[in-house]
């Protein structure tokens, strides 16, 4: 049986860091800092238990930051052009290094990170990490690539603004001057001129704090100035550069890269790249973090992207049909919008980038999207994506520093949040310490998790939708109502859900066609058997007259159909 992908997001620095200090905007040496050593192998073992089939580790590469390792060779960091004190992962300074803050031995730093892909391995886990194509730091510069190899721009004619042997676009004459608040600007000592374009597109030299100021876009043979055209002949040196590194981070036995911004870097260099790396290590999958629909089947295809993002279809209606903004049937026309390439999409309910279900931006209790995740879970055979805390209804309500208060857990400051430290337990990785509530919901996620890859119905199933077949009926409400049924000739599962607050008794009619899609006979009486509420009763029911079943509140239910 295929399994199902469950990927845990986890970031090391947050994840396993026991200091409770949490002093607002504090250093590394303040607040702490996870480190590779501390994902023990009974851990890794305990999130293969929870039904993790991946871990997705983001903050490895080397990215800049305000922690001062000059003592071992790493180039002096500028602070002004740093978000936050840890800096953002996604901000590269060297992508042939590891980032030293989650190293014990930082001299060694490579070797704790190799050991750490070794102890995941062998938990029965795979390794996604972190592939940031589109930009680096501003000062990027790499103190560990191998011998012979030229750092970015080292070859560049700043000169002009665009070559396609450049690795950078440049804005000749013109030095950089971000435009940061009054009392950051007295700090500005990092210079740079002549001023590069900003990795978010920004062509001004004058960058202001609402664009990725802290990194530079990278040049992969499209001239933006005029009319994004395309110099691919001969192969830009960052389409060479690029290759040699994700070659590079493969032969650390990584699995999967998860490519950061991927439809701001020209299809054509995906197209030409990933077969290369795939035919050396077929195993390896790449998935894309992409937000435009129309270019969604661009990105598939033989020997490209294994899966992209469903963020801008699946997550964004189901947060506003929890959030009672669209009802819940308007779940069927995101998924039509995808429609063939669904079993491609990444389904998630939260990332480092998104709201915490349980923080006051979003739904303020995390039990409320229980509904939400089991649609995410088990709505088709994709791959689904769990953000470290979200079990355990991690809020994100901290004000941590760089970031302040907006529902989401920094990705720029040295922390540690409250669930994470309390499950950590001073590296027990136990329940001891987390309320009943928080144990009750990470029971939930490990029940279903692990029933999505039990059942050969969900993992590998095929998907029908009872929608469309109950909006005229009264007794199922389709404005807070979910439903569907996963299966094959074998089994069949019927999965409900409820995005309301109350309980709710409701009929569902299921079409005589519905068992024939799934080569079911269905002639005989049958049995509805509860899976998610193991305690539940089984309901007798008879084929061609509405299955009448109970729900919880902003809940749901799994069951096993099965004919007597």
């Amino acid at each position: 049986m295929r399994e199902k992908l469950f990927i845990y997001q986890m970031m090391p620095r947050l994840f396993s860091n026991r200091n409770g200090t949490n002093r607002h905007n504090g250093s590394l040496a303040e607040n702490g800092c996870g480190k590779f050593n501390d994902l023990s192998h009974s851990l890794l073992r305990n999130l293969r238990i929870d039904g993790y089939t991946h871990i997705w580790y983001i903050g490895i590469p080397a990215h800049a930051s305000a922690t001062d390792y000059t003592a071992y060779g790493i180039p002096k960091q500028y602070p002004e052009i740093i978000k936050g004190k840890a800096g953002s992962p996604y901000a590269i300074r060297d992508y042939y290094d590891v980032d030293p803050d989650l190293a014990e031995d930082v001299s060694r730093r490579m070797e704790e990170f190799e050991a750490l892909v070794d102890r995941t391995h062998e938990a029965g886990l795979k390794v996604i990490t972190d592939f940031v194509p589109n930009h680096v730091a501003r000062n990027y510069c790499s103190v560990a690539k191998p011998s012979g190899f030229k750092d970015f721009g080292d070859d560049d004619n700043d000169s002009v603004a665009f070559s396609p042997q450049n690795n950078f676009y440049y804005l000749p004459g013109e030095s950089l001057k971000i435009q940061l608040p009054t009392e950051r600007q007295a700090e500005f000592s990092y210079q740079e001129s002549p001023a590069r374009a900003t990795g978010n597109d920004c062509f001004t030299h004058m960058p202001t704090t609402y664009d990725w100021y802290e990194t530079v876009k990278l040049n992969y043979g499209v001239d933006y100035l005029n009319g994004k055209q395309a110099y691919f002949e001969p192969l830009p040196d960052t389409w060479l550069k690029m290759k040699d590194i994700l070659l590079y981070w493969a032969s650390k036995n990584v699995d999967g890269f998860r490519c950061d911004m991927a439809e701001m870097v020209p299809l054509p260099f995906w197209q030409w790249v990933i077969p290369q790396v795939k035919e050396q290590y077929p195993h390896i999958i790449f998935l894309a973090e992409i937000y435009n629909p129309s270019a969604y089947r661009d990105f598939l295809g033989e020997n490209l992207f294994d899966y992209l993002y469903d963020k801008v279809g699946l997550y964004d209606v189901l947060r506003d049909v929890s959030c009672g903004y669209r009802p819940s049937s308007d779940i069927t026309f995101a998924l039509n919008n995808v429609g063939d390439i669904q079993h491609k999409m990444l389904n998630f309910l939260e990332n480092h980038d998104e709201q915490r279900l349980a923080s006051d931006y979003f739904l303020k209790e995390a039990y409320k999207g229980k509904a939400a995740m089991i649609v995410t879970a088990a709505i088709n055979s994709n791959p689904v994506m769990v953000y470290n805390g979200q079990e355990l209804g991690e809020k994100g309500m901290d004000n941590e520093g760089f970031s302040g208060v907006n529902g989401r857990t920094s990705i720029f400051d040295y922390w540690s949040p409250d669930t994470l430290r309390r499950w950590n337990n001073n590296g027990q990785w136990n329940n001891k310490l987390l309320t009943p509530q928080e144990c009750e919901l990470k029971a939930f996620y490990r029940q279903l998790i692990t029933l999505c890859n039990k059942e050969e119905a969900l993992s590998n199933g095929l998907f029908y939708d009872l929608m469309p077949v109950n909006y005229e009926n009264d007794e199922f409400d389709s404005t807070k109502l979910f439903a569907f049924l996963r299966g094959n000739e074998r089994e069949l599962l019927l999965v409900v859900t409820n995005f309301g607050r109350t309980p709710r008794e409701c009929t569902l009619h299921i079409p005589q066609h519905a068992y024939s899609f799934f080569g079911i006979d269905a002639s005989d009486e049958g049995t509805l058997t509860p899976l998610l509420e193991e305690k539940g009763e089984t309901l007798l029911f008879t084929p061609g007259f509405p299955y009448h079943v109970q729900l919880n509140g902003y809940s749901g239910e799994i069951y096993r159909i099965t004919f007597l």
